[in-house]
């Protein structure tokens, strides 16, 4: 989970915004940490172009698509589809540490 996901909560709990304004502000602010993140990447030689363009266009064609379905959605929904996006994510994570957690203590007892 990154800062959008925590700007979002902020703006719909304590700043009073539906989920949609919510969601499009976050994809504003967005927008010029991508743009100079690719300036750097395209500086520092990080970009492999055969591979990137087919992530775009796939990542441009779920946003249009995603924001459209959105956008007729009803807010509650939205907030509900929202909150269990975090839920899975949070369990993700939980998982994930808990498994390098186990991995590393058992390197740990095996170089004992």
């Amino acid at each position: 989970m990154g800062g959008g996901t925590i700007l979002i909560l902020l703006l719909s709990l304590f700043g009073g915004l539906d989920q949609h304004v919510a969601q499009a502000t976050n994809l504003v602010f967005f927008i010029p940490t991508a743009i100079a993140s690719i300036i750097i990447n395209l500086k520092n030689k990080n970009i492999i172009w055969k591979k990137s363009i087919p992530i775009v266009i796939a990542g441009m064609t779920g946003a249009a698509i995603s924001s459209s379905i959105s956008s007729k959605m009803d807010v509650s929904i939205l907030k509900k589809l929202f909150g269990a996006f975090l839920l899975i994510i949070a369990f993700y994570e939980i998982y994930s540490w808990h498994k390098r957690y186990i991995k590393a203590k058992k390197r740990h007892t095996n170089n004992s």
